[in-house]
């Protein structure tokens, strides 16, 4: 069933490192992204895959995960993703990259559901610094990277739970990754 994929596509931080993802397997989500809407069609999304063990590592380490859990250093050492795809907005095709925000929206999350349903998991990384992942990457002048995607075999436990209050998450003694979220009877404005 379509929620059962939808709440098995949580923000995994913490992957099996011996599951190795291939570029096949990668082009496979980016074929699903391409068949996605796009605003006026104009389809300026472009993505860099990245899933050779050296470059994997360098975004890991240009990456920064689980802003409202300074404490902890995330992904663990040893859970470690084994991909990565930068989503990136052309902009010859669209020359300000903020105003394709719901194409990169849309595009991700197909992707990731598309790795859920092959028991894939990933994570969405916002917080990097775009210029030196363009440099790192060696990304053509014009490609800007917008979004990282993180992906791999999932090696934690993440659990919904219904929000208090507070949407912060957090994790307990055992490394379980809790998720905060609001209530459908709060989402809906009568």
């Amino acid at each position: 069933m379509f929620k059962d994929l939808v709440l098995a596509n949580r923000s995994y931080r913490g992957f099996d490192e011996s599951r190795t993802i291939t570029k096949e397997e990668l082009l496979d989500l980016v074929g699903l992204a391409r068949c996605t809407p796009s605003g006026a069609n104009n389809q300026p999304l472009k993505y860099r895959l990245v899933y050779q063990h050296d470059e994997v590592e360098t975004v890991v380490a240009n990456t920064k995960w689980a802003a409202m859990l300074p404490q902890l250093t995330i992904p663990h050492d040893g859970k470690h993703p084994t991909a990565f795809i930068v989503v990136c907005v052309d902009t010859a095709i669209c020359a300000a990259p903020a105003n394709c925000q719901a194409d990169v929206g849309i595009a991700s999350q197909t992707m990731l559901l598309g790795a859920a349903e092959k028991g894939l998991g990933g994570c969405m990384i916002a917080n990097f610094k775009k210029d030196a992942m363009a440099e790192l990457l060696h990304l053509p002048e014009g490609i800007v990277p917008t979004l990282v995607i993180a992906l791999g075999k999932p090696d934690e436990k993440v659990v919904i739970v219904d929000a208090e209050g507070s949407t912060k998450y957090y994790r307990d003694e055992a490394d379980v990754h809790y998720v905060p979220k609001r209530k459908v009877e709060d989402l809906v404005i009568d």
